[in-house]
């Protein structure tokens, strides 16, 4: 349901308090969602070598609430076993995922980062005019020896009729290139949605409401 979230799992709260997260996630919009909403994070993120992309292939036919739950509790998994191997205090691990989806296409339900310009035109020409869903799943692993409580939001979001040159303009300012369904909001792209139900802070990776409840029941104190 648009503008709700809706339990991946039970939620389990923490039994210690802490100041500060670990981010398994090198997007700069988390980064500055979190700060906020006044939380603390130190990154942890992939080592040389390991492969945390290949998660992110959707299976066949997967459904979109289905890929982002799996990708996400998929990231937790190897953020888990990357804190193991650190050496480093533990602290609440947080990770998350954001996909764009057309419930209703014919070409695939899933929208993804484009790989080329050709992709993101063919995603943007898919999404002119229509209203779509952004769903964005968080993961938080309050202690090593739990499962990740995981949240998923759900947002609408209304596109205007796109012009080829307009398309074209945007593929050209980059802006595209590494966000799911090839725009974001927060950028030059927030002047072809003409409507959203849901979260904003959703749409751009990290639905804060939802954030703050989980990371309240990890225990974490914010500034």
């Amino acid at each position: 349901m648009p503008g709700r979230f809706c339990k991946a799992t039970p939620i389990i709260a923490s039994n210690f308090l802490s100041d500060f997260i670990y981010l398994a996630s090198q997007s700069p919009r988390r980064q500055e969602l979190l700060k906020q909403i006044g939380v603390r994070y130190e990154m942890l993120l992939p080592a040389p070598g390991e492969d945390a992309e290949s998660i992110e292939t959707p299976l066949p036919h997967e459904k979109a609430r289905d890929y982002v739950k799996r990708v996400t509790l998929a990231k937790a998994s190897l953020a888990l076993e990357r804190w193991k191997k650190s050496g480093l205090s533990w602290a609440p691990i947080l990770c998350a995922d954001t996909t764009v989806s057309l419930p209703n296409s014919p070409s695939g339900e899933i929208l993804g980062k484009p790989l080329d310009a050709s992709d993101a035109y063919r995603i943007l020409e898919m999404l002119s005019g229509k209203t779509h869903e952004v769903l964005t799943a968080v993961a938080v692993i309050n202690n090593p020896e739990d499962a990740p409580n995981c949240v998923i939001q759900i947002s609408e979001v209304e596109f205007a009729t796109l012009s080829s040159e307009q398309i074209n303009t945007y593929i050209a300012s980059k802006e595209p290139f590494g966000k799911a369904g090839a725009y974001g909001i927060q950028g030059s792209a927030g002047a072809f949605i003409s409507k959203i139900n849901g979260s904003y802070s959703g749409i751009m990776g990290l639905p804060l409401y939802e954030t703050a409840q989980l990371l309240d029941h990890a225990r974490i104190t914010r500034i």
